[in-house]
């Protein structure tokens, strides 16, 4: 990680961490580094999700790119992989998603893509940090070399057209209910279902520019449960705003997390001899009880650090099939280069009917082991991390707690925030152990 960028792109307040000066410069930097790298003038792509101050951060880098002598192509209101698919299918030199994904409507981001749809290399975006501090400096361009933008909505109807036509059944019968988090999600995702013959019942598809992930989506899944069970559905699936995650809810209103979805598909592909190298990609986040479902099943896995990037890093380097986290950031190779929320409701509506059984028994095999998460803000990530004390407390805690559970201490990619959490036999347990370490952080001074 750099000093701006995150495993999730720059993000933070909307013109107090990540301001509109930054996002000029950005582009600015990427016009000509593209185009002088290319030896033409770069055609880049630009996607937005809901947040009012999205249009600001969308002008901002057409304004940089055009004074570098790039073209800005602009997809207006979409979601994070339908930017990396159109980038990669046509021919874009990289391309740009403005979104603080699951964040609130006061943050936003700024996600860097390259021209294959993957997150930008390391060696970029350094460059990228470099001209942000102005320890280099690049030409703008003048006369005929001045870029312009081009309304791209075309890329977006393109990719609505592209998950319709994966779909291998028809959802006509199935009633299903769609959370959109007044996000990007809301102008595809509808569409898609319906096109597919479902009865389709949607919910927070008003975004207003200050409602996206406000009480609603997958990090507020509880209203999609009540809403499954109010209505009769089959199933329900809710996105982030910016829709590279997806989190589902069974006919009975059980939550269906992530690490749900890698053993419910891990174990379709393995049923039909697809799952390449019989091994699906985790995140050290996954529960123990997925590695227990997974294991009596006879399938192997690999564990990355946490972030999509470095999950679609393995899956990449190996040729696997299947990998994300329990957050519901899922990447099915075959298809997509990064998490696809729509994508992934697409394949558990696939695994449902191809073997005609409800998700709430594909989902059942995985017995979760309580969990319990927190977060600490703190004024120095790595000073916290490293400190002595606080890894004698976690220390202690991993030999209490032995094999009957695992405790896991990091840094946030994005934001100034420990993460501390632990895995045992019941949440009591699970929250005295969280508490003890925190103890220490609050004692050695370290919360901000």
């Amino acid at each position: 990680m750099g000093k701006y960028f995150g495993t999730d792109g720059f993000r933070g307040g909307a013109n107090e961490t990540l301001t509109f000066r930054h996002a000029v410069k950005i582009g600015r930097f990427l016009g000509w580094y593209y185009g002088a790298r290319l030896g033409k003038k770069a055609d880049i792509l630009i996607g937005k999700d809901t947040r009012r101050s999205s249009y600001m951060f969308e002008y901002a880098l057409c304004t940089g790119l055009m004074a570098s002598g790039a073209d800005a192509y602009i997809m207006h209101v979409t979601t994070t992989p339908s930017v990396a698919y159109t980038t990669r299918v046509d021919d874009f030199d990289c391309g740009i998603m403005i979104s603080a994904s699951h964040n609130p409507f006061s943050d936003n981001g700024i996600k860097l893509l390259n021209a294959n749809g993957e997150k930008m290399d390391e060696e970029t975006i350094l460059k990228v940090e470099e001209f942000l501090d102005d320890k280099i400096d690049v030409p703008v361009a003048s006369g005929r070399d001045i870029g312009r933008t081009v309304d791209y909505v075309e890329g977006r109807n393109r990719y609505i057209g592209y998950l319709i036509g994966l779909s291998k059944y028809s959802f006509r019968g199935k009633k299903v209910g769609l959370d959109c988090a007044n996000g990007a999600s809301w102008s595809i995702a509808k569409a898609v279902f319906n096109a597919l013959g479902a009865k389709t019942y949607v919910i927070n598809d008003e975004p207003d520019g200050y409602n996206i992930n406000t009480d609603c989506g997958s990090t507020h899944i509880e209203h999609l449960q009540q809403f499954v069970l109010d209505n009769g559905l089959d199933v329900g699936f809710a996105y982030d705003g910016d829709a590279d995650r997806c989190l589902c809810v069974d006919e009975k209103g059980n939550i269906v997390t992530g690490d749900h979805i890698l053993y419910i598909y891990g174990c379709y592909l393995k049923e039909r001899d697809k799952l390449f190298g019989n091994k699906i990609v985790t995140t050290v986040m996954s529960n123990f009880g997925l590695y227990k479902a997974l294991d009596k099943v006879g399938i192997d896995y690999d564990k990355t650090k946490v972030g999509d990037k470095y999950v679609y890093e393995d899956m990449s380097d190996n040729g696997y099939r299947i990998g994300g986290e329990q957050s519901g950031h899922i990447i099915f190779t075959k298809y997509a280069t990064t998490g696809d929320g729509i994508l992934t409701s697409l394949k558990m509506m696939e695994v449902m009917i191809a073997k005609d059984k409800p998700l709430s028994e594909l989902a059942a095999p995985v017995k979760f082991y309580p969990q319990v998460l927190k977060n600490v803000r703190v004024k120095s990530k790595p000073d916290a991390q490293n400190d002595p004390d606080v890894q004698a407390a976690v220390k202690k805690v991993a030999e209490e707690l032995g094999d009957d559970g695992r405790i896991l201490v990091r840094e946030s990619g994005t934001e100034p925030v420990i993460r501390v959490m632990v895995e045992a036999g019941s949440n009591e347990i699970c929250e005295k152990y969280v508490d003890s370490v925190i103890d220490v952080i609050k004692a050695k001074g370290h919360i901000e």
